[in-house]
Protein backbone atom coordinates (compact mmCIF):
# COMPACT_ATOMS: atom_id res chain seq x y z
CA UNK A 1 0.00 0.00 0.00
CA UNK A 2 1.26 3.33 -0.93
CA UNK A 3 0.99 6.61 0.73
CA UNK A 4 -1.49 8.04 -1.59
CA UNK A 5 -3.78 4.49 -0.93
CA UNK A 6 -3.45 5.19 2.60
CA UNK A 7 -4.54 8.75 2.36
CA UNK A 8 -8.11 7.71 0.33
CA UNK A 9 -8.97 5.05 2.84
CA UNK A 10 -7.89 7.46 6.00
CA UNK A 11 -10.16 10.13 4.03
CA UNK A 12 -13.24 6.95 3.82
CA UNK A 13 -13.30 7.69 7.37
CA UNK A 14 -14.52 10.77 7.63
CA UNK A 15 -12.83 11.41 10.77
CA UNK A 16 -14.40 15.19 11.50
CA UNK A 17 -17.83 12.59 12.15
CA UNK A 18 -15.56 10.73 14.75
CA UNK A 19 -14.87 14.10 16.48
CA UNK A 20 -18.38 14.88 16.84
CA UNK A 21 -18.72 10.90 18.52
CA UNK A 22 -15.95 12.07 20.78
CA UNK A 23 -17.43 14.58 22.06
CA UNK A 24 -20.96 13.00 22.90
CA UNK A 25 -19.11 9.98 24.57
CA UNK A 26 -17.06 12.72 26.78
CA UNK A 27 -20.52 14.29 28.01
CA UNK A 28 -21.46 11.19 28.92
CA UNK A 29 -18.55 10.62 31.03
CA UNK A 30 -18.36 13.59 32.36
CA UNK A 31 -21.97 13.44 33.66
CA UNK A 32 -21.16 10.21 35.49
CA UNK A 33 -18.49 11.88 37.05
CA UNK A 34 -20.32 15.00 38.07
CA UNK A 35 -22.70 12.36 39.73
CA UNK A 36 -20.02 10.85 41.86
CA UNK A 37 -18.53 7.82 40.07
CA UNK A 38 -15.07 7.65 39.84
CA UNK A 39 -12.91 8.15 36.47
CA UNK A 40 -10.96 5.12 35.54
CA UNK A 41 -8.44 5.90 32.77
CA UNK A 42 -8.53 1.92 31.56
CA UNK A 43 -12.57 2.27 31.74
CA UNK A 44 -12.78 5.07 29.60
CA UNK A 45 -9.59 4.43 26.78
CA UNK A 46 -10.95 0.83 26.22
CA UNK A 47 -14.92 1.83 26.29
CA UNK A 48 -14.40 4.50 23.85
CA UNK A 49 -12.17 2.24 21.35
CA UNK A 50 -15.46 -0.14 21.55
CA UNK A 51 -17.14 3.11 20.13
CA UNK A 52 -14.42 4.63 17.96
CA UNK A 53 -14.64 1.30 15.80
CA UNK A 54 -18.33 1.08 15.91
CA UNK A 55 -18.50 4.81 14.67
CA UNK A 56 -15.51 4.40 12.35
CA UNK A 57 -17.28 1.52 10.75
CA UNK A 58 -20.32 3.39 9.61
CA UNK A 59 -18.16 5.37 7.28
CA UNK A 60 -16.37 2.89 5.38
CA UNK A 61 -20.09 0.71 5.08
CA UNK A 62 -22.00 4.20 4.06
CA UNK A 63 -19.73 4.66 1.39
CA UNK A 64 -20.00 1.59 0.25
CA UNK A 65 -23.76 0.73 -0.13
CA UNK A 66 -24.11 4.38 -0.65
CA UNK A 67 -22.01 4.56 -3.70
CA UNK A 68 -25.37 4.47 -6.17
CA UNK A 69 -26.31 7.25 -4.71
CA UNK A 70 -23.25 9.72 -4.28
CA UNK A 71 -22.82 8.84 -8.40
CA UNK A 72 -25.57 11.53 -7.92
CA UNK A 73 -24.43 14.23 -5.49
CA UNK A 74 -21.71 16.37 -3.90
CA UNK A 75 -19.10 15.18 -1.32
CA UNK A 76 -19.13 18.31 1.04
CA UNK A 77 -17.38 16.93 3.72
CA UNK A 78 -20.30 16.36 5.68
CA UNK A 79 -22.97 14.92 3.51
CA UNK A 80 -22.75 13.29 0.09
CA UNK A 81 -20.43 10.43 1.04
CA UNK A 82 -16.73 10.69 0.69
CA UNK A 83 -16.19 10.82 -2.82
CA UNK A 84 -13.08 8.24 -2.71
CA UNK A 85 -15.30 5.19 -4.12
CA UNK A 86 -16.25 6.37 -6.85
CA UNK A 87 -13.08 7.51 -8.42
CA UNK A 88 -11.35 4.55 -7.27
CA UNK A 89 -13.66 1.55 -7.24
CA UNK A 90 -10.90 -0.77 -6.53
CA UNK A 91 -11.35 0.20 -3.28
CA UNK A 92 -14.99 -0.88 -2.31
CA UNK A 93 -14.50 -4.18 -1.70
CA UNK A 94 -11.61 -3.31 1.22
CA UNK A 95 -14.21 -0.67 2.35
CA UNK A 96 -16.48 -3.23 2.94
CA UNK A 97 -14.44 -5.79 4.70
CA UNK A 98 -12.51 -3.17 6.97
CA UNK A 99 -16.12 -1.99 7.97
CA UNK A 100 -16.85 -5.45 8.98
CA UNK A 101 -13.61 -5.60 10.88
CA UNK A 102 -13.99 -2.97 12.58
CA UNK A 103 -17.35 -4.24 13.63
CA UNK A 104 -15.83 -7.49 14.91
CA UNK A 105 -13.30 -5.49 17.06
CA UNK A 106 -15.50 -3.45 18.48
CA UNK A 107 -17.44 -6.20 19.84
CA UNK A 108 -14.38 -8.33 21.13
CA UNK A 109 -13.62 -5.21 22.93
CA UNK A 110 -17.03 -4.66 24.33
CA UNK A 111 -16.75 -8.51 25.27
CA UNK A 112 -13.41 -8.05 26.86
CA UNK A 113 -14.57 -5.12 28.48
CA UNK A 114 -17.39 -6.71 30.37
CA UNK A 115 -14.99 -9.77 31.71
CA UNK A 116 -12.55 -7.59 33.04
CA UNK A 117 -14.37 -5.06 34.74
CA UNK A 118 -17.19 -7.03 35.65
CA UNK A 119 -19.94 -5.20 33.40
CA UNK A 120 -23.93 -6.02 33.29
CA UNK A 121 -24.31 -7.73 30.17
CA UNK A 122 -26.77 -5.82 28.59
CA UNK A 123 -23.83 -3.03 27.90
CA UNK A 124 -22.03 -6.02 25.53
CA UNK A 125 -26.11 -5.99 23.83
CA UNK A 126 -25.91 -2.01 23.64
CA UNK A 127 -22.56 -2.85 21.72
CA UNK A 128 -23.95 -5.02 19.27
CA UNK A 129 -26.90 -2.89 18.68
CA UNK A 130 -25.15 0.11 18.13
CA UNK A 131 -22.71 -1.37 15.44
CA UNK A 132 -25.96 -3.40 14.04
CA UNK A 133 -27.40 0.30 13.68
CA UNK A 134 -24.63 1.72 11.97
CA UNK A 135 -24.52 -1.44 9.67
CA UNK A 136 -28.07 -1.88 8.51
CA UNK A 137 -28.34 2.20 8.16
CA UNK A 138 -27.45 1.36 4.49
CA UNK A 139 -26.83 -2.42 4.21
CA UNK A 140 -29.33 -4.48 2.73
CA UNK A 141 -31.87 -6.20 3.37
CA UNK A 142 -32.63 -3.39 5.94
CA UNK A 143 -31.31 -0.32 4.77
CA UNK A 144 -32.84 2.05 7.43
CA UNK A 145 -32.09 4.91 4.56
CA UNK A 146 -33.89 3.84 1.91
CA UNK A 147 -37.08 2.94 4.35
CA UNK A 148 -38.09 5.87 5.85
CA UNK A 149 -36.02 5.16 9.44
CA UNK A 150 -32.92 7.76 8.85
CA UNK A 151 -34.39 9.75 11.15
CA UNK A 152 -34.56 7.34 13.91
CA UNK A 153 -31.84 5.75 13.61
CA UNK A 154 -29.90 8.65 14.06
CA UNK A 155 -31.90 10.00 17.04
CA UNK A 156 -30.83 6.70 18.75
CA UNK A 157 -27.32 7.56 18.37
CA UNK A 158 -27.79 10.21 20.52
CA UNK A 159 -28.62 7.53 23.03
CA UNK A 160 -25.91 4.77 22.88
CA UNK A 161 -23.25 7.06 22.11
CA UNK A 162 -23.36 9.43 25.33
CA UNK A 163 -24.42 6.08 26.91
CA UNK A 164 -21.65 4.61 26.23
CA UNK A 165 -19.55 7.20 27.95
CA UNK A 166 -21.80 6.94 30.67
CA UNK A 167 -22.13 3.60 31.29
CA UNK A 168 -17.96 2.49 31.13
CA UNK A 169 -17.81 5.12 34.25
CA UNK A 170 -21.05 4.75 36.07
CA UNK A 171 -21.58 0.91 35.36
CA UNK A 172 -25.08 1.32 34.80
CA UNK A 173 -27.62 3.20 33.19
CA UNK A 174 -30.25 4.93 35.29
CA UNK A 175 -32.86 7.80 35.16
CA UNK A 176 -30.18 10.91 35.75
CA UNK A 177 -28.65 9.56 32.27
CA UNK A 178 -32.12 8.41 31.04
CA UNK A 179 -33.65 11.74 31.16
CA UNK A 180 -30.08 13.84 30.15
CA UNK A 181 -30.47 11.75 27.08
CA UNK A 182 -34.05 13.61 25.66
CA UNK A 183 -32.51 16.69 24.74
CA UNK A 184 -29.26 14.56 23.16
CA UNK A 185 -31.84 12.59 21.43
CA UNK A 186 -33.24 15.89 19.95
CA UNK A 187 -30.15 17.64 18.97
CA UNK A 188 -29.34 14.55 17.06
CA UNK A 189 -32.45 14.78 14.83
CA UNK A 190 -31.43 18.50 14.23
CA UNK A 191 -28.08 16.69 12.71
CA UNK A 192 -29.14 14.65 10.91
CA UNK A 193 -31.88 16.53 9.02
CA UNK A 194 -29.09 19.31 8.33
CA UNK A 195 -27.27 16.52 6.67
CA UNK A 196 -30.05 15.41 4.81
CA UNK A 197 -31.17 18.51 3.67
CA UNK A 198 -27.79 19.38 0.93
CA UNK A 199 -28.55 15.79 -0.27
CA UNK A 200 -32.48 15.76 -1.39
CA UNK A 201 -32.11 15.37 -5.06
CA UNK A 202 -29.33 13.04 -4.75
CA UNK A 203 -31.25 10.71 -2.27
CA UNK A 204 -34.64 11.08 -4.26
CA UNK A 205 -32.33 9.58 -7.35
CA UNK A 206 -30.60 7.25 -5.46
CA UNK A 207 -34.00 5.75 -3.53
CA UNK A 208 -33.42 7.24 -0.25
CA UNK A 209 -36.63 7.92 1.49
CA UNK A 210 -36.45 10.28 4.45
CA UNK A 211 -37.96 13.64 5.55
CA UNK A 212 -36.39 15.87 3.13
CA UNK A 213 -36.89 13.99 0.17
CA UNK A 214 -40.54 14.14 1.35
CA UNK A 215 -41.11 17.05 2.43
CA UNK A 216 -38.34 19.42 0.73
CA UNK A 217 -35.79 22.09 2.46
CA UNK A 218 -38.11 24.46 3.47
CA UNK A 219 -39.71 21.84 5.66
CA UNK A 220 -36.39 20.58 6.94
CA UNK A 221 -35.10 23.93 7.98
CA UNK A 222 -38.51 24.48 9.84
CA UNK A 223 -37.97 21.49 12.03
CA UNK A 224 -34.66 22.30 12.66
CA UNK A 225 -35.89 25.38 14.41
CA UNK A 226 -38.26 22.97 16.19
CA UNK A 227 -36.10 20.61 17.20
CA UNK A 228 -33.83 23.41 18.40
CA UNK A 229 -36.29 24.78 20.65
CA UNK A 230 -37.57 21.35 22.49
CA UNK A 231 -33.71 20.87 22.91
CA UNK A 232 -33.72 24.71 24.34
CA UNK A 233 -37.41 23.23 26.60
CA UNK A 234 -36.19 19.71 27.31
CA UNK A 235 -32.35 21.11 28.59
CA UNK A 236 -34.91 23.58 31.33
CA UNK A 237 -36.82 21.12 32.01
CA UNK A 238 -33.47 19.04 33.69
CA UNK A 239 -33.37 21.87 35.90
CA UNK A 240 -36.54 21.53 37.51
CA UNK A 241 -36.24 17.67 37.88
CA UNK A 242 -34.32 17.69 40.86
CA UNK A 243 -32.21 14.89 40.46
CA UNK A 244 -29.14 16.19 39.48
CA UNK A 245 -26.44 17.77 41.91
CA UNK A 246 -26.92 21.68 42.42
CA UNK A 247 -24.16 22.81 41.40
CA UNK A 248 -24.97 22.06 38.08
CA UNK A 249 -26.92 24.89 36.38
CA UNK A 250 -28.80 23.24 33.28
CA UNK A 251 -29.99 27.01 32.90
CA UNK A 252 -26.23 27.71 31.48
CA UNK A 253 -26.29 24.97 29.37
CA UNK A 254 -30.12 25.77 28.03
CA UNK A 255 -28.07 29.03 27.29
CA UNK A 256 -25.39 27.45 25.35
CA UNK A 257 -27.99 25.66 23.67
CA UNK A 258 -29.73 29.09 22.02
CA UNK A 259 -26.62 29.02 19.35
CA UNK A 260 -28.22 26.38 17.31
CA UNK A 261 -31.20 27.80 17.46
CA UNK A 262 -30.50 31.48 16.72
CA UNK A 263 -28.31 30.05 13.55
CA UNK A 264 -31.43 27.78 13.23
CA UNK A 265 -33.98 30.90 13.35
CA UNK A 266 -31.76 32.80 10.68
CA UNK A 267 -31.34 29.75 8.48
CA UNK A 268 -34.62 29.42 7.98
CA UNK A 269 -35.21 33.32 7.14
CA UNK A 270 -33.14 33.08 4.16
CA UNK A 271 -35.82 31.32 2.08
CA UNK A 272 -34.96 32.72 -0.94
CA UNK A 273 -31.28 30.76 -1.22
CA UNK A 274 -33.12 27.86 -1.16
CA UNK A 275 -32.87 26.77 -4.58
CA UNK A 276 -29.15 27.86 -4.60
CA UNK A 277 -26.91 24.83 -3.99
CA UNK A 278 -23.99 26.74 -2.29
CA UNK A 279 -25.87 28.75 -0.69
CA UNK A 280 -27.90 25.68 1.11
CA UNK A 281 -24.84 24.01 1.86
CA UNK A 282 -23.08 27.23 3.49
CA UNK A 283 -26.56 27.64 5.91
CA UNK A 284 -26.66 24.08 6.43
CA UNK A 285 -22.54 24.43 7.56
CA UNK A 286 -23.45 27.19 9.69
CA UNK A 287 -26.10 24.99 11.71
CA UNK A 288 -24.19 22.28 12.22
CA UNK A 289 -21.11 24.43 12.84
CA UNK A 290 -23.67 25.82 15.75
CA UNK A 291 -24.41 22.50 16.89
CA UNK A 292 -20.40 21.56 17.37
CA UNK A 293 -19.89 24.88 19.21
CA UNK A 294 -23.07 24.12 21.74
CA UNK A 295 -21.37 20.71 22.06
CA UNK A 296 -17.89 21.52 22.98
CA UNK A 297 -19.32 24.36 25.47
CA UNK A 298 -21.21 21.89 27.40
CA UNK A 299 -18.40 19.62 27.72
CA UNK A 300 -16.01 22.80 28.82
CA UNK A 301 -18.46 23.76 31.40
CA UNK A 302 -18.91 19.62 32.36
CA UNK A 303 -15.24 19.85 32.39
CA UNK A 304 -15.15 22.95 34.63
CA UNK A 305 -17.52 21.75 37.37
CA UNK A 306 -15.52 18.73 37.41
CA UNK A 307 -12.33 20.34 38.73
CA UNK A 308 -14.14 22.68 40.80
CA UNK A 309 -16.10 20.20 42.15
CA UNK A 310 -12.89 18.20 42.92
CA UNK A 311 -11.29 20.78 44.32
CA UNK A 312 -13.97 22.07 46.80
Amino acid sequence: MDLNTFLKIMKLGRFQFIAGGFLSFCIGALLAILLNAEFNLSKFLLGYSILFTAQLSVSYSNDYFDINVDRHSQSTGFSGGSGILLDNPQLREFSKWFSITLISISILLGSIFIIIFQFPWYFLLLVLFGNLLGWYYSAPPLKLAYRGLSEVSTVLTGFIVPGMGYIVLMGKLDLNFLFFAVPLMIYEFFFIINIEIPDMEADRLGGKKNIITKKGRAFGFTITIISAFLGTISILLLQITKIYPTFVDFRLVALFSLIPLSIGIWSFLKKGEYKEKNSVLNLVKRNISSLFLFIILVNCYFIYLTFSHIIY
